[in-house]
């Protein structure tokens, strides 16, 4: 598959950043619970980040000592959640990074679409340790790919 496509990781690779830059985050509701260390967004949340914005119905990002500032996981969830970065843009319905391990994993009727073509598959993990980024597909179904030559 072209390399290109696995440019996903150029969003992945933004994502720990989200603890770093400035982060702006819209919900029709939040919710922070300081003794579960976990802030809640719900109802048409947008994450916007630089390189990165994140649409979904449900935002949580669980947070260390550190505050706010010390993400461990950011959960994505409602069935309809989005990434996008100015090279690809990537659907799902439920994504999870967690920057101690650096794994983006996007499950459930995953699609990414970039300038040289298409993939779908069941599930798409993203490791930013080594940069590669692996679609798989479950019952009975498979990994597709539409590719257009540059």
């Amino acid at each position: 598959m072209k390399r290109a496509l696995f440019t996903l990781v150029l969003l992945a690779i933004t994502l720990p950043a989200l603890a770093q830059s400035r982060v702006e985050i819209t919900a029709d509701q939040t919710v922070m619970n300081d003794s579960a260390r976990e802030v809640t967004f719900t109802g048409d949340v947008i994450v916007i980040h630089p390189t990165v914005t994140v649409w979904a119905p449900k935002v949580i990002a669980t947070y260390g000592e550190g505050g706010t500032t010390d993400i461990k996981t950011f959960v994505a969830t409602g069935g309809n959640v989005r990434l996008k970065t100015a090279e690809q843009d990537a659907t799902g319905e439920h994504a999870v990074y967690t920057p101690g391990d650096q794994l983006l994993r996007l499950t459930g009727n995953v699609v990414v679409n970039n300038a040289s073509g298409t993939v779908s598959a069941t599930e798409l993990v993203v490791n930013l340790a080594t940069n590669v980024s692996t679609f798989t597909s479950s019952g009975g179904g498979r990994v597709t790919g539409v590719f257009t030559s540059q």
